[in-house]
């Protein structure tokens, strides 16, 4: 990724938003360190350490994720739906996500427990956002099954453990990086992260399987297209 200067700096920041944008593209799309963003830049000539990039990944990976939630097209309404277990601070944790049919994260959250009241809040909050679904495909947890009956009565409820391939590979990039940061520090940083990490690895990363070169090529340069317009956006 280029890093050009012509855009207004940020109030208060000693760095231009191109760089800041920069960092936090690279941490989140290449799945690297602070450390490694911090060789990156300074290859390009940017001399920063790795607290202030952690800070901009902390700070503005909300932004990005923000912009690419306004603007992505209306979901799938078939909804796969998963849970894994992530330890904080050696307790276990469950990390909830929802995709569509397409492979595209609707939303994640990470909760302690595991049963009806976990599954009830977790569902509820996808509803709110997307309206009720055509089909739901769960593994076969039995908390999943009064909240879907409650929130979404006309859903089809298949609970098969077998369907949910596609939920499975989502959930690798979040192993990936669970181990890159040596696991998560705390639940407010698992989630505020990985809210992020799953929407910027939404546009930076289509199927390229189901996509010819040029198709995948011109796919990229519309993702930093999109990029630099939401760096355009930032405040400090």
């Amino acid at each position: 990724m280029n890093i050009p200067t012509d855009l207004p700096p940020l109030k208060g920041f000693r760095y231009t938003r191109e760089i800041i944008a920069c960092a936090v593209w690279a941490y989140h799309r290449l799945a690297l360190s602070t450390a490694d963003v911090e060789d990156l830049l300074a290859v390009r000539g940017v001399i920063v350490s790795r607290e202030p990039i952690r800070l901009w990944v902390s700070r503005f990976g909300s932004h990005f994720a923000d912009c690419i939630r306004r603007e992505r097209p209306r979901p799938n309404d078939k909804w796969h739906m998963d849970e894994i277990v992530i330890t904080i601070r050696g307790k276990k944790h469950w990390l909830w996500r929802a995709i569509d049919a397409d492979g595209d994260v609707l939303d994640i959250l990470v909760q302690t427990p595991r049963n009806a009241k976990a599954a009830k809040r977790f569902f509820q909050r996808l509803v709110s956002q997307f309206g009720e679904p055509r089909v739901v495909i769960t593994d076969k947890l039995r908390s999943y099954i009064k909240p879907v009956k409650t929130q979404a009565p006309n859903a089809d409820h298949r609970a098969h453990k077998g369907l949910n391939n596609a939920i499975e590979v989502s959930h690798r990039p979040t192993r990936k990086r669970e181990k890159i940061m040596g696991r998560f520090k705390s639940h407010r940083q698992a989630q505020r992260f990985l809210s992020a990490h799953d929407q910027i690895n939404l546009i930076f990363r289509p199927r390229r399987y189901q996509l010819t070169a040029t198709s995948y090529r011109h796919a990229r340069n519309d993702a930093f297209s999109l990029w630099a317009d939401y760096t355009a956006e930032m405040t400090a």
